[in-house]
């Protein structure tokens, strides 16, 4: 049995981009005018390992003033009925409106799981929508951008759910792989650093080409990997060289494969060679790694050939240190991927930087570390006034989101801001994982 998979929301919030994200480009007509999906649109969705059918809707409107109008709004309802699940779609650059609380009231009423799912959010916009958007009672909003492609992770783990919830144990023996859930785990760098011998090393076999001449491996690969007991799934990409250096086409699409394979994964491994250490296109990766929120390691290949190695840390220490002070602490790992030597080291080490990467932390616990960061190194003043940080909160894991209500957010200089987040990652370890930190104004909401 097919699962079904409705996308439902205002007119002009993007369902139509989601669903071509989907079921693959240029399914649907997408425009910036209101209203141009008008019926009900069927198409073979398809997400990692996921398969279902998605179902585009109508931008639903509260009061419809025409018969065409109302046909929609029909349409709508008979894609709710028809479906197994629903994701409400929301404009994270409007915030929550008026239509958005009529939407939801009539969604609170189906029997079947609703997921919100805030979109255009492309560079981290609308921060501050995805916590009014527990307003609509419908639980916490997933942050993503179908134009981008951004957040696809979140909502991979978000469809997954509701195919187990609504499939139950005979889905799960015939698909018990997608169903355990494996760590998503991405090897990347730049061409010919090893990632392509390192997955051969893991799998203990030759399961891809491996060659000295960079630009082996051309789209991304992926592979299952039992490793003591834990299941991976894991992705050999091609490798990413500068913007300025790529010119064939081919070479750009398969970047383009490259860069959701990061967007996909849980952990990311960012290969070196050990003779070369860490280049600036290595740390616009690992930049780019942080900024799709996934957790982060290094590995610094071919070590064996590494001749001073205590001078070889130390510079990459310093350049990442200098670099990346945005997510301090990221693991470095020492390998050789051809002799398999730091293997075991290095999947110890992505083990457990996905498990900091979904920690979820108490309110209580949060809350007694703000009370004795402000009696220790309190908000600067702004105007003669002191700044105050009232309540925190974190709203997701994947990567760790936290939200501190403040008087005046705005006038918060960035260098408080990076305190409490070197703070947040000292005091709970938040080690290889980027951490994201919003500020918002008002009081206390539990008060």
């Amino acid at each position: 049995m097919t699962f079904k998979l409705a996308i439902l929301g205002c007119p002009n919030v993007g369902k139509s981009t989601l669903f071509n994200r989907l079921c693959g480009f240029h399914s649907a007509i997408v425009d910036h005018t209101p209203g141009v999906t008008r019926d009900r649109r069927f198409g073979t969705g398809s997400l990692g390992d996921l398969k279902f059918e998605v179902i585009d809707t109508a931008g639903f409107e509260k009061n419809p003033e025409g018969q065409i109008e109302r046909a929609m709004q029909d349409q709508t309802r008979l894609a709710i009925s028809d479906a197994d699940a629903v994701l409400l779609l929301i404009d994270a650059r409007a915030g929550i409106t008026a239509i958005d609380h009529h939407f939801a009231d009539l969604l609170r009423k189906v029997s079947i799981p609703v997921r919100v799912v805030a979109n255009k959010c492309e560079g981290h916009l609308g921060a501050s929508t995805i916590y009014e958007a527990f307003e609509l009672g419908l639980g916490e909003a997933t942050s993503i951008s179908a134009e981008h492609g951004e957040g696809l992770a979140d909502l991979y783990n978000i469809i997954s759910s509701l195919i187990r919830f609504k499939t139950g144990p005979v889905y799960q023996r015939e698909n018990a792989e997608q169903n355990s859930d494996p760590l998503k785990m991405a090897l990347v760098g730049r061409p010919n650093v090893g990632k392509s011998t390192l997955l051969n090393s893991l799998l203990k076999e030759d399961r891809v080409i491996t060659g000295p001449e960079p630009g082996v491996t051309r789209d991304s690969i992926s592979v299952d990997l039992d490793w003591k007991g834990e299941k991976f799934k894991l992705f050999d990409t091609a490798g990413l060289r500068r913007r300025s250096r790529i010119k064939e086409k081919l070479e750009k699409l398969s970047i383009a494969d490259t860069l959701r394979a990061i967007q996909y994964s849980h952990v990311t491994v960012l290969l070196l060679d050990g003779t070369l250490m860490a280049e600036r296109q290595d740390l616009i990766i690992a930049e780019h790694v942080i900024e799709e929120g996934r957790g982060l390691i290094i590995a610094v290949n071919k070590w064996d050939l590494v001749d001073d190695r205590i001078l070889a840390l130390n510079k990459l220490n310093d350049r990442l240190g200098r670099s990346l002070s945005q997510a301090r602490g990221i693991p470095v790992v020492n390998i050789s991927a051809l002799n398999g030597t730091g293997i075991d080291h290095l999947m110890h080490s992505v083990t457990k930087v996905y498990k900091i990467w979904t920690i979820r932390l108490p309110t209580g616990l949060l809350n007694r570390w703000l009370k004795d960061i402000i009696k220790t190194h309190p908000p600067p003043l702004s105007k003669g006034r002191r700044l105050q940080l009232r309540y925190i909160t974190q709203i997701k894991g994947r990567p760790p989101t936290f939200i501190i209500f403040s008087s005046r957010p705005t006038e918060i200089p960035e260098s408080y801001k990076r305190y409490l987040v070197n703070s947040l990652r000292d005091t709970f370890g938040f080690e290889g994982v980027p951490i994201r930190l919003i500020l918002r104004a008002g009081q206390n909401p539990y008060a």
